[in-house]
């Protein structure tokens, strides 16, 4: 698992600007950066792959949103719902 710990966004504000995020790998401690499609590619090779951002001491989980006619990107997701945690986090 992947926290997400900043993004960058790239011509816009919005989740769809998100272009690539930092992320630490959760059991290694590992640190690395990756582009949005590259997150969204891994997410989808397996249901093991997850991704998550820290919110007052737990984790939401990172879906991928799939707009019609638009390009796949990344949102936070509880309880049913999609949220903008990924918004909050740093930007770099």
């Amino acid at each position: 698992m992947i926290e997400i710990t900043a993004i960058h966004l790239q011509g816009g504000e919005r989740h769809e600007h998100i272009g690539a995020v930092h992320w630490r790998n959760t059991q290694t401690g590992a640190t690395g950066q990756s582009t949005r499609d590259a997150v969204v590619v891994w997410l989808d090779e397996s249901n093991a792959n997850q991704a998550v951002v820290a919110h007052n001491g737990t984790w939401v989980y990172v879906g991928v949103c799939r707009p019609t006619g638009g390009q796949p990107y990344l949102r936070t997701h509880a309880d049913g719902d999609w949220t903008d945690n990924l918004l909050a986090l740093p930007k770099f």
